[in-house]
């Protein structure tokens, strides 16, 4: 590909990360994304809650459900 013609990607910011919660199941897992640098590539997590929890504060997430 010549460089020329490539399109440019966005700069990314890896030190962002995001949680969207889908959804609080009653065995208390909480199923939700998770995303790096970009909220709209993300995979899909399952933990329980109390894991959960704790994977948010250890990545410092910004919580895009609320």
């Amino acid at each position: 590909m010549n460089p020329s013609t490539e399109t440019a990607l966005p700069a990314v910011d890896t030190s962002l990360r995001f949680v969207r919660v889908i959804e609080r199941r009653a065995d208390g897992l909480v199923s939700f994304e998770f995303s790096i640098g970009w909220p709209e590539l993300a995979v899909e997590l399952m933990l329980p809650a109390p894991a959960f929890e704790a994977f948010c504060a250890n990545n410092r997430v910004q919580r895009l459900d609320t």
